[in-house]
């Protein structure tokens, strides 16, 4: 099996524990006015990839993963919108003792008995899962991305009963993100899921911006400044009460 990757780096630090493989595959759902990766949304755009290529890189640095307690993180782009791609890449992975993680946004609807067993297929071969989310709001979530989130904030929690370990992240934009109210419903959310192990904040960044500008289109964000050491602080104390 195939499936379209933007890019991989082979030592990865900020996507899971230890140091990670990590596979970006194409295409992506939302529209996030902050996105670093606009260039990985239209799904053909990237690389039709075998799923072996990957297998053949990946193993060459087992030694380094097993080591530091790392292993392999699919991140995008959206993993969902590949799913049976990422289920066939971890079975292989998991052949080869290989740690499996998935950073998404949570941005497909499990709302058919085809959809929800291919999700239970995926969560059978995935450690641990990285839920982004990026505002607890449905309407101010469709001003930030494009769409409401009352899937994603659903997916939550069936990948929370099917018992298998999140990590949650939430980018801190200065005054996009960082209300106080969303924060501590965020935080009440978190607890409502009992698999829940760390609660990450990710301060806002403008390394993006270029490639808007080089894809032609045009950045919401232009001017806006990362949040300060303290608003950081602040939304992971708040955040921090759900654990």
């Amino acid at each position: 099996m195939n499936g379209y990757v933007h890019s991989v780096e082979s030592f990865g630090t900020v996507d899971g524990p230890g140091l990670r493989f990590i596979v970006f595959v194409q295409g992506c759902g939302l529209r996030c006015a902050y996105c670093h990766n606009p260039d990985s949304w239209k799904m053909k755009d990237g690389k039709l990839t075998e799923i072996s290529e990957i297998i053949s890189e990946l193993v060459k640095y087992k030694e380094f993963f097993d080591a530091s307690g790392g292993g392999i993180t699919v991140s995008g782009g959206e993993p969902l919108l590949q799913m049976e791609f990422v289920t066939e890449l971890f079975k292989e992975c998991k052949k080869h003792g290989i740690h499996t993680n998935i950073d998404t946004s949570g941005d497909l609807k499990f709302n058919t008995p085809e959809r929800q067993q291919q999700l239970k297929e995926l969560l059978a071969v995935t450690d641990m899962l990285m839920l982004d989310i990026k505002m607890f709001d449905a309407k101010k979530h469709k001003e930030l991305t494009g769409k409401d989130n009352t899937h994603i904030l659903e997916f939550g929690r069936l990948v929370s009963e099917a018992g298998v370990p999140m990590w949650i992240r939430r980018v801190l934009v200065p005054g996009l993100t960082d209300d106080e109210e969303d924060l501590e419903n965020t935080a009440a959310y978190i607890k409502t899921l009992k698999t829940v192990e760390k609660i990450e904040v990710l301060p806002y960044h403008t390394m993006g911006e270029y490639k808007w500008k080089q894809l032609g289109y045009d950045y919401p964000l232009t001017g806006q400044l990362p949040p300060s050491d303290e608003l950081v602080k602040h939304a992971e104390e708040i955040l921090g009460k759900a654990i």
